[in-house]
């Protein structure tokens, strides 16, 4: 069959683009994912990130290269390998960033793309519990839902932060971001909203869209005729080579994210002559930026002991952990109605900054990573992370085999400034557990302890205790420099009938998670595919 769109990549993204390029009921589109299907139970608890990440069913479990900035480790990087991507596996927690990260995309050349106009493909993809208003939307695909689970050491840390001097905040998504409030969840009667239950799951029942999992991407075609002109896309089916063909007009949609995108141009000769020809792959059109400009949120994860039960002596007792199951069966509601985080804090660390410049995640819990044993203590985890990062990496193909990982070097800590801010972080989650309103609560800091105090014994605590929080973007960027690899249409420069559409294209990371922005950013995308191709009929 030849397709009038081929979309790589079933994830947060893909799944939006699936159902919005579908709707005319004309176009016949091809949706491949490298994962499974979303039949995985877990999946759809919003707890169930626990069980989904680090599964290779359900995670593709990259490891970066070992890193500089953090004494040489290596992290994890989890990312979605299932239909819906990431948002199947994520943390459920919505966030769109600040109204001057999309002023500064604008700012950079990338005309359309300013807070206003942005706005309005937030609130279409939104169904907002609260209702609508100037900023949220109802009856989009996406639903938007208040945090079912409340704890008195919850409520105490939002005064706590009130105290220090950073105001309440019932609405970081609105007028305004800074301040201290409640997450809200992208989930609906207590169960994962991910874009493969919103967006993907109506779509599947229109003739003109065409499904297939387990479709591994191998590299793009191109035109024997017009070297520069894409012509379809070779993939793997369970092993099985397989090609699949546009029609006259039609375009191959790279939406396999920050990891998978750049690593597909670069399998097809796209990308840094150089990085190419060390993997053994013929250049066939040169781009300096292809896997540049690696963004990621880097979290100090300060974790206290406290003096009341949390879900840590919940999930190590049995019986407990029983009547949890039975809570999420019966109700929908309690510890298993979660997503990553309860409370959300968007705070300054110098007073002169415009905008919040870090942003804590609180969990009444306690555990190395998701997925791991809880402390055998009660605890909490105050996560810190700095939301414009300087440091930038990279991401490089090491060889022509497509199911071979590429290297990643996140290059957390690089600059002044980065290791400045986290140190400084660090203070402000200090002042928050040392305020009166947790002084019932606060027993001990177990990390990164009391013993370090000094800017740099903190620095090289956050160098060893640092984790991803799973926002890796940035690296086919959206501009119009030389380094730009998508123009503001997000087409790939130089090329015809291929876009990047996925938080691959953020030119510089939005200040929260990631998520809610890469689901806007296909929303548009959309819009934009649709009008190009009605210009060119």
């Amino acid at each position: 069959m030849e397709y009038d769109y081929i979309i790589v990549g079933a994830g947060s993204a893909g799944c939006v683009l699936a159902n919005r390029l579908t709707e005319n009921g004309k176009c016949r589109v091809l949706l491949l994912e490298a994962g499974g299907k979303d039949s995985n139970p877990w999946i759809h608890v919003p707890v169930g990130y626990f069980k989904t990440m680090h599964n290779p069913q359900t995670d593709w479990c990259y490891k970066t290269e070992p890193d500089p900035g953090l004494n040489g480790r290596s992290l994890e990087w989890p990312r979605g390998k299932t239909l819906g991507g990431s948002s199947s596996i994520n943390g459920l927690l919505y966030i769109r960033g600040q109204a001057q990260d999309y002023d500064h995309w604008r700012q950079l050349g990338n005309a359309g793309w300013s807070y206003a106009d942005v706005l309005p493909y937030f609130k279409r993809a939104e169904d907002q519990e609260n209702g609508e208003d100037d900023y949220h939307g109802v009856g989009g695909p996406i639903s938007v839902s208040n945090m079912r689970v409340h704890r008195p050491v919850c409520h105490a840390l939002i005064d706590a932060a009130e105290e220090i001097g950073i105001p309440r905040n019932n609405d970081v998504n609105g007028a305004t971001q800074e301040g201290a409030g409640y997450f809200q969840l992208t989930a609906r009667n207590g169960w994962r909203c991910s874009t493969a239950v919103g967006y993907l799951r109506p779509a599947r029942k229109r003739k003109n869209l065409t499904v297939i999992t387990h479709a591994h991407a191998r590299h793009l075609l191109f035109d024997p005729d017009e070297p520069r002109r894409v012509s379809g896309l070779a993939f793997f089916q369970r092993g099985q080579p397989r090609e699949a063909r546009l029609r006259p007009g039609g375009e191959v949609i790279l939406s396999a994210g920050a990891i998978g995108s750049p690593q597909i141009l670069q399998l097809s000769g796209v990308g840094p002559g150089e990085t190419l020809r060390a993997a053994g792959i013929d250049v066939a059109h040169e781009m300096p930026g292809v896997g540049q400009n690696l963004q990621d949120h880097l979290q100090i994860r300060m974790v206290y002991e406290v003096s009341e039960p949390t879900l840590n002596d919940e999930i190590n007792n049995f019986f407990l952990r029983m009547r949890i199951g039975l809570q999420y069966v019966l109700l929908r509601r309690g510890a298993m109605a979660m997503g990553a985080s309860q409370v959300c804090i968007f705070a300054r660390t110098r007073p002169e900054l415009e905008t919040p410049d870090i942003q804590f995640h609180f969990q009444p819990l306690s555990a190395d990573k998701p997925g791991i044993e809880m402390h055998p203590y009660s605890g909490v985890t105050l996560s810190v992370c700095q939301l414009r990062p300087e440091s930038r990496g990279h991401i490089a193909v090491r060889s022509p085999d497509p199911t071979a990982y590429p290297a990643i070097h996140p290059n957390y800590l690089a600059t002044q400034h980065d290791r400045e801010t986290a140190v400084a972080g660090m203070r402000v989650g200090r002042d928050l557990a040392g305020a009166e309103a947790m002084q019932p609560f606060v027993v001990r800091e177990t990390l990164p302890g009391e013993a370090a105090q000094s800017d740099q014994e903190l620095l090289d605590a956050a160098r060893q205790i640092s984790q991803t929080i799973y926002h890796p973007v940035g690296t086919c960027k959206m501009g119009p420099d030389p380094m730009a690899v998508v123009d503001e249409r997000l087409r790939v420069r130089g090329l015809d009938r291929l876009r990047v559409v996925d938080a691959s294209i953020m030119p510089v990371i939005t200040s929260g998670n990631t998520n809610a922005p890469t689901i806007m950013i296909a929303e548009k995308a959309s819009d934009m595919i649709r009008e190009d191709r009605k210009q060119t009929a």
